[in-house]
């Protein structure tokens, strides 16, 4: 395949430093929800490809694409079946090449989901696993004991499954008696590998050079802090009101443990034999910034998502510390903070920063969610915290569907949602579908132009019309155009590889600092500040004849 000139660019290695995922600016695409191209109310790659002229003109430099490999489902393809196959719900490995090429003839890299911590009981391996016998090659590959109890009836250990209920399955053996257990952090359908066997580890370099000898710029890393667990399997007790991957917690016997970064350093140098700066992303759910950082270190990954970040509430003094905090603990490791809001796993942020309760990880919100939100404050804040969050050094993600202002779907009917959380909690957790719903595309088309039919495998609220693509394209003050003014801004101001400087001087309901010969200040609370001196290249929301009323960023430039 001969590359074009923008193919040339997105694969050109650059200067130890400068490398592109320092600075981009990354578009998480979830692609059962983006576009759907054949019809049958699932998204899948052909769609992709035919919008890749509208993520071109938003702005992005990269695409995340969230797990699009052969599965059976279960968990929204996050339990795969074949790491080096398409699903045929999403399309062909020839769709994947096609959408590959058409991203890089634009300047586009291409980031694809790896999932290594479990794979789904219908891959290969486990099937044989259930058929092989106790101690076997084929059980080495996954986390098999034996149960406690007298006859072994008991699970080997009381961990819970992040989706709640127990983490362990008894499996039926061969000649039909109750037989071991295994583990699985997730829904029994996703047992987890034995990261301590050899055979593991080299399953999953084949892996990552299958799809790296394709063309892919890089991996985000699912549940990159879970592969390895505590020797011995200790007892554990999660805190009840902690998130559910882990991040509000220390000393978790499967999460974070030191020898995780043997792994990741053995993929850092396999993915520096290819040219043109392949990365690595951490979705490392850990307790500190500094904690986080560990991931990142030279010979590890490349990026980590700053969940510290995102959870931080609309709150000043709360958002200048885990900034400050952020930049000089990545900095001291040589990494890029990697900045996000929103993804397929949390509660929208035009959604959650209005709430007035908080909501762990995974929780969701749904009808019967105390302190419900106001969509009219909440993205408003949202628009506020984007402005802010892309002014920053560093990386920077963005969910699909968040350009738009897409708020939470909070009242989805309960017998459509699939979340393996809401089956397992039995309800009393809603889970991650109010996230993951369909985007909008065209206001007057069905499915709102996300399926020429009208099929759609989450319904779309009705309200969504009025933030469909299109109603917002040609509107200078819609939330697509600011997004669209930030990214260009925030590229031709090279932000991404700037610094920053606090400005003193402003209430304590203020975040203000410069970057470059960019002055941001965002009223996070409080009465209406003054405009600095200068000329407003970006304002999140209008500004008042007194300057910048609350819930507003604006991004002003030296005369």
């Amino acid at each position: 395949m001969t590359l074009s000139e923008a193919d040339t660019r997105a694969q050109a290695p650059q200067t130890p430093g400068s490398e592109w995922w320092r600075t981009a600016a990354i578009y998480q695409i979830y692609p059962r929800s983006f576009a759907d191209h054949s019809g049958d109310g699932v998204g899948d790659l052909p769609g992709v490809t035919a919008h890749l002229d509208d993520l071109r003109d938003l702005g992005v430099d990269a695409l995340w694409l969230s797990p699009f490999q052969r599965s059976p489902q279960n968990d929204a393809g996050y339990d795969v079946a074949d790491y080096c196959d398409v699903d045929p719900l999403f399309g062909t490995l020839a769709d994947f090449d096609g959408m590959l090429a058409g991203a890089h003839a634009r300047g586009i890299r291409i980031i694809v989901d790896l999932v290594p911590n479990h794979s789904s009981d219908q891959h290969a391996w486990f099937q044989e696993a259930l058929r092989a016998a106790p101690g076997s090659r084929e059980r080495a590959r996954y986390m098999f004991r034996d149960g406690k109890g007298e006859n072994g009836e008991e699970p080997p250990n009381n961990w819970e499954s992040v989706f709640g209920g127990p983490a362990w399955s008894r499996v039926t053996e061969a000649d039909g008696t109750p037989g071991q257990w295994y583990l699985h952090l997730f829904d029994a359908s996703q047992p987890d590998f034995d990261w301590s066997n050899e055979e593991v580890r080299e399953e999953f370099r084949r892996i990552l050079r299958f799809w790296l000898d394709r063309g892919v710029d890089g991996f985000r890393v699912d549940v990159a802090h879970g592969l390895v667990k505590q020797a011995g399997l200790p007892d554990y007790t999660p805190d009840p009101d902690a998130g559910s991957m882990g991040g509000d917690e220390a000393s978790v016997p499967y999460w974070g443990q030191p020898a995780v970064h043997e792994i990741y350093r053995d993929w850092h140098m396999l993915l520096a034999e290819y040219d043109g700066d392949r990365a690595l992303c951490a979705e490392a759910w850990l307790p500190s910034v500094a904690q986080t950082a560990l991931w990142v270190r030279p010979d590890e990954m490349h990026q980590a998502f700053n969940f510290e970040y995102l959870e931080t509430p609309w709150d000043a003094a709360h958002l200048r510390a885990v900034i400050a905090e952020s930049i000089a603990t990545y900095s001291g490791v040589g990494a890029p903070t990697t900045w996000v809001l929103s993804n397929h796993d949390v509660v929208r942020h035009a959604t959650r920063l209005s709430m007035t309760v908080e909501v762990p990880q995974g929780y969701g919100v749904g009808p019967q969610t105390p302190g419900k939100p106001d969509y009219a404050t909440g993205v408003r804040r949202a628009r506020a915290a984007t402005s802010l969050m892309l002014a920053l050094p560093g990386s920077a993600y963005i969910y699909q569907g968040e350009e738009l202002g897409l708020p939470e779907a909070t009242e989805l009917p309960d017998d459509a949602r699939q979340d393996p959380t809401w089956f397992r909690t039995h309800g009393e957790r809603y889970g991650r579908d109010g996230c993951r719903v369909p985007i909008p595309w065209r206001a007057d088309a069905p499915a709102f132009g996300f399926s020429e039919t009208g099929a759609s495998w989450l319904p779309q609220p009705d309200q969504w019309a009025a933030l469909a693509r299109d109603v917002q394209t040609n509107d200078p003050d819609s939330t697509l155009s600011l997004y669209r003014s930030l990214l260009a801004e925030r590229r031709a101001r090279g932000l991404g590889a700037g610094g920053l400087e606090w400005l003193e001087g402003y209430p304590d309901g203020v975040v203000a600092f410069r970057n470059g010969d960019l002055t941001v200040v965002a009223n996070v609370t409080g009465g209406t500040v003054p405009l600095p001196a200068g000329s407003v290249v970006v304002a999140s929301s209008p500004l008042t004849d007194d300057g910048i009323p609350a819930d507003t960023t604006v991004w002003v430039a030296a005369d």
